[in-house]
């Protein structure tokens, strides 16, 4: 889930130490032309180092700042930890507790954009579900969730990183079991939820599950009224029983009924390996 936990290590040695501002390096990866950049403010040498590779990927323009000295007037939004926020007198800090979803508001607020109008959250289902966040018609963040459940997680941090006056999730309605799972955890929330025909947003593409995620959170649908029964097919069933044997090396297939716990969501398929592991070590006493 790309869920950054702080360390709170210490590190002085990247910081600048100049006092006018051309003694911070210029910005890096200079092919997105803005007018002000993004800048890196911490004494977190974990987050400093995953925050800088981070937007070396993107290929993102970037200073790296210290405390001991001014703020550039090129800089347009500081990313940081949460501890170190007050610290900062500037008018557009992001406290860093995700990096992908930081980033993408600091990259907003370097257009000008603190709040939306309408925000839109896709969701193509399947084991590893592809989420698209576009706000005001924009595409603001995407993403891959590592299971149908963590589509909720990702649902919140985007309610909280970009605030909107109208927030609509909508997931399309292929896949069925994942589907259903993702809808069950979204259930817990006040939120708008709809089902969307998904038909022709699967594109060939590097990343097709983000793409068909985009194109179902442009796609309004009937709103989804929960709860949502979850029936794995024969085949889901056995898809996980083969994944299971290739999971433990040969050594388990796991029956059939957890590998149906394992489709519903209610274990892991290593949990269900280990419990197969278990009754099959009883079994030889």
């Amino acid at each position: 889930m790309n869920r950054f936990r702080l360390n709170n290590h210490r590190c002085e040695s990247f910081m600048k130490t100049a006092d006018s501002q051309k003694d911070y390096p210029p910005v890096l990866g200079s092919s997105l032309a803005m007018r002000k950049v993004l800048a890196i403010l911490t004494e977190d040498f974990r987050l400093y180092h995953d925050l800088v590779a981070a937007l070396k990927a993107r290929d993102l323009p970037f200073a790296s700042l210290s405390f001991a000295r001014r703020i550039p007037e090129s800089v347009g939004a500081i990313l940081t930890s949460p501890a170190e926020a007050a610290k900062i007198r500037f008018p557009h800090v992001v406290r860093v507790d995700d990096i992908d979803a930081s980033i993408a508001k600091a990259l907003q607020l370097l257009k000008g954009k603190a709040a939306w109008r309408e925000l839109w959250i896709g969701v193509d289902p399947g084991r590893e579900p592809g989420v698209a966040i576009i706000g005001d018609g924009e595409v603001i963040d995407t993403r891959i969730a590592e299971s149908p459940e963590a589509v909720a997680f990702h649902v919140h941090q985007a309610v909280r990183t970009f605030p909107a006056e109208e927030v609509k999730v909508r997931v399309g309605h292929g896949d069925p079991t994942n589907r259903n799972r993702i809808l069950n955890a979204l259930s817990r929330d006040r939120l708008r939820v709809e089902i969307v025909d998904e038909a022709g947003t699967t594109h060939r593409s590097p990343q097709p599950d983000v793409d068909a995620a985009i194109e179902i959170a442009r796609t309004p649908g009937p709103r989804a009224v929960p709860p949502f029964e979850i029936r794995p097919t024969p085949g889901e069933v056995r898809e996980i029983q083969r994944r299971s044997r290739l999971g433990s090396g040969g050594v388990v297939t796991i029956s059939s009924e957890l590998a149906g716990a394992v489709a519903r969501g209610e274990l892991s398929l290593e949990e269900a390996i280990e419990r197969a592991r278990r009754k099959e070590r009883g079994s030889k006493r």
